[in-house]
């Protein structure tokens, strides 16, 4: 059976939300986005839909190339699926993509996750949550917590995934991406 590479893409954007956010995790990355392609073109996540806004935040396919991204620090993990687990990623994907007016970010999930409550809002996401919610849906892993409070750190821990680029995501994008230039693995 074939299997394809999917790419977990962690990022530090250094913004003030994202360092609020770093004085409470301690960890070096505080955004989690799920990667379908080699060009990192597929990249979904929940965030900002307005780069200088954190409140204004909802389902996005991220321009990696631009905005907060050009000077973020990341780290890149990726996993093999198969076809029927990735088409049902896409489909939870597709789903929310047709709706996206209808969905938020979930800011009052990311305060319950701080105390460390699990609250799942209807049709809301903060970043880790939806792409952990991804996961699920493709069967890739079944988290031993709720949903809601698995955080970008959480996904860097998940077995048999491979890191393949930590360091600043514009150096690795100026090398024209993965697919054009050589593997990522440094």
């Amino acid at each position: 059976m074939e299997r394809k590479k999917i790419y977990l893409l962690l990022t530090d954007t250094g913004t003030m939300f994202t360092r609020m956010i770093k004085l409470y995790t301690k960890k070096p990355y505080n955004h989690a986005s799920i990667v379908f392609d080699d060009d990192f073109k597929e990249v979904y996540s929940f965030g900002r839909k307005r780069p200088r806004n954190p409140f204004i935040g909802g389902f996005v396919n991220e321009d990696v190339r631009q905005g907060l991204f050009k000077n973020a620090r990341c780290a890149i993990y990726s996993f093999d699926a198969t076809d029927a687990q990735i088409q049902k990623m896409r489909n939870f994907i597709k789903n929310i993509e047709m709706e996206k007016h209808l969905y938020r970010y979930n800011l009052l999930g990311l305060i319950t996750f701080i105390i460390n409550k699990p609250y799942q809002r209807k049709r809301a996401y903060f970043c880790s949550e939806f792409v952990a919610k991804a996961l699920n849906e493709g069967e890739i892993i079944h988290f031993n917590k709720p949903i809601s409070l698995v955080s970008p750190h959480d996904l860097q821990s998940i077995e048999n995934i491979q890191l393949e680029f930590e360091g600043q995501l514009e150096h690795l994008l100026a090398k024209d991406m993965v697919k054009n230039a050589y593997p990522i693995i440094y």
